[in-house]
């Protein structure tokens, strides 16, 4: 699965600092073993003085299209009195599509650092998706976990540690993923005392959801860097090789002709790549193809052992001259016809 790839000036955008903030979510031994994880940070002052301060809180995600490293959800909360003047009137949030990197990488900085009225009045929090279990769960033989589905349980986690964390949100904003109303309408089921609004372009319009599409961004914009820096030691070389992800497989959108370049020339004649690389998408299926490597695999379907006869693994259709047939039927001698008798 790939949504549409962006344009070439998308990328610029799409593509990581030279020097990103690498934010307190970034746990680097989750994301070189390819597991996914969740942070949140700290409660700010502003809100755990006191408890009952209504918040607004946004959700956005980051990393949808990419063939390489992990989509990232994030959310971010603030009192309510504060939300458009402190985010879009101080801070000046927008989606992070229109930001440029290095803009990103300071916000994000600004927002962990203690001394900033952004750190002091905003809780935010991100699920980390990596490629290994996104690929994982649509690659499933029976009940593919699709990337919607995927999504939206990330969503819902990562609400549910704010409320149990006593946080008293009262309005939550989320850009959308496919129907806007049926999303919506799921959300207000599991959260019916909040006040939710789902939205196509809801990073543009909601401060809240466009400082959170920032935590999302940069976080997988470090994390790409994180994963990218595993490959120096090996492929490091002072007059050629790349040691920043940004020179090396850039952006990792598949339109991407740095992350293209990448996939060719690093991939293994028998694992293909990493934990970083969605071997659910096509990009990474043609590579593996042209290149001939990798062995091709047929899983059993669950449910046709269990519903398979124990004659089911003797029987054979045997040939005379044909030596493909199934070792086992043929193990006490082939079978012969009426006329011999």
């Amino acid at each position: 699965m790939e949504d549409s790839q962006p344009d070439s000036q998308e990328i610029l955008l799409e593509t990581p600092a030279q020097d990103v903030f690498i934010a307190p979510s970034i746990s680097t031994p989750s994301i070189l073993s390819g597991e996914s994880y969740a942070y949140y940070s700290p409660i700010p002052l502003q809100i755990s003085d006191d408890m009952s301060t209504e918040c607004v809180l946004g959700v956005d995600e980051a990393g949808r299209g990419p063939v390489l490293g992990s989509m990232v959800y994030a959310l971010l909360y603030l009192p309510l009195a504060s939300h458009r003047s402190l985010l879009a009137e101080t801070y000046h949030f927008d989606d992070s599509k229109v930001l440029t990197p290095t803009v990103r990488s300071n916000l994000m900085q600004a927002l962990c650092t203690p001394d900033t009225l952004l750190h002091q009045s905003c809780g935010w929090a991100t699920k980390v998706m990596s490629a290994r279990d996104i690929s994982a769960g649509m690659l499933k033989p029976v009940g593919s976990y699709n990337l919607n589905a995927q999504a939206m349980d990330a969503t819902i986690e990562l609400i549910k540690g704010v409320f149990a964390r006593g946080v008293n949100v009262k309005e939550i904003y989320i850009d959308t993923i496919g129907s806007p109303q049926t999303y919506q309408a799921k959300l207000e089921r599991i959260f019916p005392t909040t006040m939710i609004t789902v939205a196509k372009k809801a990073d543009s319009l909601y401060p809240c959801v466009s400082a959170a599409s920032v935590c999302a961004k940069v976080t997988r914009d470090a994390a790409l860097e994180v994963s990218y820096q595993a490959y120096i030691p090996s492929t490091f070389n002072i007059d050629r090789e790349a040691t920043v992800a940004v020179e090396g497989w850039g952006s990792g959108y598949p339109s991407d002709a740095r992350c293209s370049s990448w996939l060719k020339q690093n991939v293994d004649p028998v694992f293909g790549w990493g934990p970083e690389c969605r071997f659910s998408w096509g990009t990474a299926k043609d590579i593996l193809e042209a290149k001939g490597g990798g062995a091709i695999v047929g899983w059993p379907v669950q449910d046709d052992v269990e519903t398979m006869r124990l004659t089911d693994f003797f029987s054979t259709g045997y040939i005379e001259g044909d030596s493909t047939g199934d070792e086992l039927a043929t193990w006490f001698g082939r079978p012969v016809g009426e006329e011999v008798f």
